[in-house]
């Protein structure tokens, strides 16, 4: 570890991961280790702002960790860790809060979406940019792959890091983003980005009965098989651009422009394409998964390589800042 740029990214367990999480940031991320030195966590510290289930939280986490195995992720080579498990990051939180202007944190799209929807709203809510940004930081991170829509949360962090390194020296890498634009936004089962808040979601690692059955229940308009449709407004076909090659996209686009293709036979074209890539992944996922010594390896190596990095970064920052 150490000769490639590093990049991070964490996912949280807040329930059971879908196509979305796995195109926006797990795929990408076990496609990264061949070109960076890749710290991935599960971001346990954030499900803490929604997530009130200490079994569900510590199974989820589990998940997580069998799905990155499934796939093929590096473990030997690079580090897959529970956030929790590096306190440092809380400590260089608390510092980070002391230079954040309360204006930044209102104008965080988290926080501007759970007002307009007159939710509650804690504290852990209100200030979970800080501790994405801490997340990233800490570990000197080089690159962070984020979605299109997550990019405001590194704008944040990388605002933060060049006001503390004004403030008191450099003392703060300055991550760059990686945003893998043809699949920025996932579209859901109704259309909306794919989201469990949704309920949308097309479930990763679900048996493939079950996996096939989300995919038929994308919405889609009202067209008759006759008709010619507009595959670039298709929630059908934008899901299968992820899973196809160019000429099967261009196909079947001619397809829906010529009619005479009804949306069920798109959507099982669909499932066929998705399937293909995830029928192996899926059936590792279901052995590694029962085998928990082997899962708790998995986190504590990537801990001990994660926490070497965090106690340099925090011992470098308290002694800017006179600690």
């Amino acid at each position: 570890m150490g000769a490639k740029p590093r990049s991070l990214s964490g996912i949280k367990p807040t329930g059971t991961p879908h196509l979305g999480n796995y195109l926006g940031m797990i795929k990408p991320a076990i496609q990264m280790q061949q070109t960076h030195e890749t710290f991935y966590f599960i971001a346990d510290y954030h499900a803490l702002t929604s997530t009130h289930d200490p079994n569900q939280l510590r199974e989820n986490a589990y998940d997580l960790t069998a799905i990155f195995a499934a796939l093929g992720m590096d473990f030997e080579n690079h580090a897959f860790f529970r956030q929790s498990d590096i306190p440092e990051v809380t400590e260089l939180t608390w510092i980070l809060s002391c230079i954040t202007p309360k204006g930044l944190m209102e104008r965080a799209h988290a926080f501007k979406d759970a007002m307009s929807k007159k939710q509650e709203v804690n504290m852990g809510l209100f200030s979970y940019p800080v501790l994405m940004a801490c997340d990233i930081l800490i570990y000197d991170s080089n690159f962070v792959p984020v979605g299109q829509d997550q990019r405001q949360h590194l704008e944040i962090t990388r605002d933060l890091a060049i006001r503390f390194n004004h403030l008191f020296g450099e003392a703060f890498v300055i991550p760059e983003a990686i945003i893998q634009k043809d699949v920025a936004t996932i579209p859901g089962l109704d259309g909306r980005k794919m989201s469990k808040s949704y309920g949308n979601v097309v479930p990763l690692m679900a048996p493939e009965k079950q996996f096939r059955k989300a995919i038929m229940k994308i919405t889609t308009d009202s067209k008759t098989v006759e008709e010619p449709k507009d595959p670039d407004t298709c929630n059908v076909f934008a899901l299968y651009k992820c899973f196809s090659t160019e000429t099967d996209q261009k196909e079947l686009a001619s397809r829906y422009r010529a009619g005479g293709m009804g949306y069920g036979e798109a959507k099982q074209l669909c499932f066929e394409a998705l399937n293909a890539e995830l029928r192996e992944p899926r059936e590792n996922y279901q052995n590694i998964r029962k085998d928990l010594p082997q899962l708790d390896g998995i986190l504590e190596s990537g801990r001990d390589k994660a926490r070497a990095i965090a106690r340099q970064v925090t011992e470098r920052v308290r002694a800017k800042v006179g600690l």
